[in-house]
């Protein structure tokens, strides 16, 4: 894997690149998103009208190189590397500083490409830069019950069921209530002086 310090952030996995949206994705992220529709929606909040308008795409460009510079947030776009293909997109948002030390991880990924390793692939590599080169020590994440895939993409990463938060978030209209996980920069959930 390799990491930039850089604003220009860029996140090298086995099988991808993973860096910042720009204005030049706007027609592949709109198709992605709109051939997976039905695929994404039971696990999203409502999209709003104009979601997949080239200005609403312009306002999240901005907002995602303005978390970057503030350091709240680092949203990354995934893309194949043996064809630039855009896969879906990761993001580690709402990260604190001072005594906590933590982000919140979300994802997403086209309907494509989804049960092939990439999700998993990105988000190990997206804990790995958190806690490397933001020097994090919490990332936790949040899922539906239900939603098997996406919890088995945690566990698989190293991250580890806590507990679940009620009305946590509303998702396709409803407030659901999400399973939630953490995976600790140093895990010692599990294991005694001797292991």
């Amino acid at each position: 894997m390799i990491f930039s310090r850089r604003k220009h952030i860029a996140v090298e996995t086995d099988r991808m690149t993973l860096r910042l949206p720009k204005m030049a994705d706007h027609q592949n992220w709109a198709r992605l998103r709109l051939d997976s529709a039905e695929f994404l929606k039971p696990w999203e909040p409502i999209w709003a009208r104009d979601h997949l308008t080239k200005k609403s795409f312009s306002t999240r460009v901005y907002a995602a190189q303005r978390s970057v510079d503030s350091g709240h947030g680092v949203p990354l776009f995934l893309f194949r590397r043996t064809d630039d293909q855009l896969l879906g997109a990761v993001t580690l948002d709402s990260i604190q500083r001072g005594p906590s030390q933590t982000g919140t991880l979300g994802y997403w990924i086209g309907q494509d490409f989804a049960r092939q390793g990439f999700m998993r692939e990105a988000v190990t590599a997206v804990v790995h830069y958190a806690f490397a080169e933001l020097d994090l020590s919490r990332i936790q994440a949040g899922c539906l019950p239900e939603n098997q895939a996406s919890r088995g993409v945690l566990e698989k990463s190293g991250f580890k069921y806590e507990g679940v938060a009620q009305s946590y978030l509303q998702i396709a209209g409803r407030w659901r209530s999400h399973v939630l996980y953490a995976n600790l920069r140093h895990d010692r959930r599990g294991k005694t002086d001797a292991g």
